[in-house]
């Protein structure tokens, strides 16, 4: 072991993962327990924060067999979790429902589309930093309010998946900044519960729980937890974050002027700024030191590639051999788009927006219509870079990629060179492990601050630079796509209308 270590916990959708990281950012041994998502009808998704917390309890038990002496050689634990899973525990910190509604649990979306009947973005945007969306607790708490009035009623407390495991950790309550920010209900100007937005809504104030920082320490390990997990009673536990703005700490996304994207299912693009965006357009995340994230999501990022797998080869072919499949067709697949919306977008007007080919001829044939998905949800990112570069007028000096879409060294190429700037891949691909450790080794005073801490953690395996020769092909080909964008959100309505 080098010194001291972190036991740091993700509670993802998927799983829990806990690991042991060094004091260099290294990390020693992980585990992982999936747990279930709970879908009683469609447009619903939950999971039970009990099955986190047997998780949490699985994991450490693991990683801590795995490394001689590591009980006693943990500095502290800090914890990073899915955002928007609406938790509800009693005065006596019990769960009052057995579930929590996910981040992608869209059961809110008549509450949504009754609130922006009734309010403009610019109406509540300084109070939010987020237009509204059916992803925000806030919603998640009216409709637990109407629908489920008992557990309401007997909520004292409403906590994030990490919140609750810091709570069965420590016995103590908090929510930090990082999560409180994507709630709909924290004012970005001071940091605190906006008052007007509980009112808008129609929530009860005493019931969301106190605001602290990711860096402060929560409490310590109980000694009932102690004797459960197998820690040692009184290790320090951090306050901690949720686990995106930990990933963007852990892949070094923490200066104003950088960007990451996160690749799997969907594509996220964000701009760090000392400010949030407000534009309706934009959400925007609290990040761990302290500035902003204005960010953009296209719900249809690697999902594009997986809807290519089972559509055109009924999943005979592997994703590698997709990619080698578009690796045999030119730059701009000869003029070929795909506009990549398969499952609409999650902001504007036309969330019903849909996907497309535009431009086929007889002269395309698959390896063409692989690479234009490749390429669609390039130009689709490119879309997002140019209304956050727009908004914030600090464009995006470079973007630090993560996620399964960041090991496709030909998407990689061809987006550096749509983006027409450079591309970083870190070395460690478990970034929110590894910024659960920055924070833990910047609270315990290993570093004088995140940035110092974030300096001797984290490295990059690869720099993908812009092809000159093919950033020269897709910069008309991006105004295009620009253009066939715009005009085809005049039709999406009147496809809906349509019979079926």
């Amino acid at each position: 072991m080098a010194g001291k270590l972190t036991l740091a916990i993700d509670v993802g959708t998927g799983s829990v993962r806990s690991a042991l990281v060094d004091s260099k950012g290294k990390i020693l041994v992980i585990a992982a327990q999936e747990h279930e998502q709970i879908v009683p009808q469609f447009g619903w998704s939950e999971q039970r924060p009990g099955d986190w917390w047997q998780g949490v309890v699985a994991t450490i038990r693991e990683v801590l067999d795995k490394v001689p002496h590591a009980r006693s050689n943990i500095d502290a634990i800090a914890a990073c979790g899915q955002m928007h899973g609406t938790v509800l525990v009693d005065d006596a910190g019990k769960l009052v429902r057995d579930t929590a509604p996910l981040w992608n649990d869209k059961r809110t979306v008549g509450y949504v589309a009754a609130f922006e009947k009734l309010h403009r973005p610019e109406s509540y945007l300084a109070d939010s930093a987020n237009p509204a969306t059916p992803a925000w607790p806030g919603f998640k708490l009216q409709w637990l309010r109407d629908n489920d009035p008992d557990a309401y009623r007997r909520t004292a407390a409403v906590l994030m998946p990490k919140d609750y495991i810091n709570l069965r950790l420590t016995g103590e309550i908090a929510m930090d900044r990082t999560d409180g920010g994507a709630s709909f209900l924290m004012d970005p100007m001071t940091g605190e519960w906006s008052e007007k937005m509980i009112a808008l809504l129609g929530l009860d104030r005493a019931k969301l729980a106190p605001l602290r920082n990711p860096l402060e320490i929560l409490g310590h390990v109980t000694g009932n937890a102690a004797i459960e997990i197998g820690l040692r009673e009184g290790t320090p536990v951090l306050v901690g974050a949720g686990d995106y703005p930990a990933a963007l700490l852990g892949s070094g996304v923490c200066r104003p002027g950088v960007g990451s994207e996160v690749m799997g299912t969907s594509a996220i693009i964000t701009a760090v700024a000392d400010q949030p965006l407000l534009d309706a357009a934009v959400c925007n995340v609290g990040t761990v030191e302290g500035n902003w994230g204005a960010f953009m999501l296209l719900e249809s990022g690697g999902d594009a590639v997986r809807w290519a797998r089972r559509a055109f080869h009924e999943k005979q072919l592997s994703y590698s051999d997709i990619v080698g499949r578009a690796e045999e067709a030119p730059p701009g697949s000869e003029r070929l788009f795909f506009m990549p919306y398969l499952a609409g977008e999650r902001l504007g007007e036309h969330r019903n927006a849909r996907a497309q080919y535009f431009g086929i001829g007889a002269s395309h044939g698959l390896a063409h219509m692989h690479r234009a998905i490749l390429e669609g949800v390039a130009f689709a990112v490119k879309r997002h870079i140019n209304v956050l570069d727009a908004i914030s007028g600090v464009p995006l000096e470079r973007i630090i990629a993560s996620g399964g879409g960041a090991k496709t060294k030909l998407w990689m190429r061809i987006k550096a060179s749509v983006y027409n700037i450079p591309i970083l891949v870190p070395v460690e691909a478990e970034c929110g492990i590894v910024g659960c450790a920055i924070m833990a080794a910047t609270a315990t005073g290993r570093f004088a601050n995140l940035v110092a801490a974030v300096d001797d953690h984290v490295s990059y395996v690869d720099e993908i630079m812009p092809d000159a020769r093919w950033s020269d092909i897709y910069a008309p080909m991006q105004v295009f796509f620009e253009k066939l964008y715009k005009h085809s959100q005049a039709l999406y309505d009147d496809l809906d209308r349509l019979p079926q």
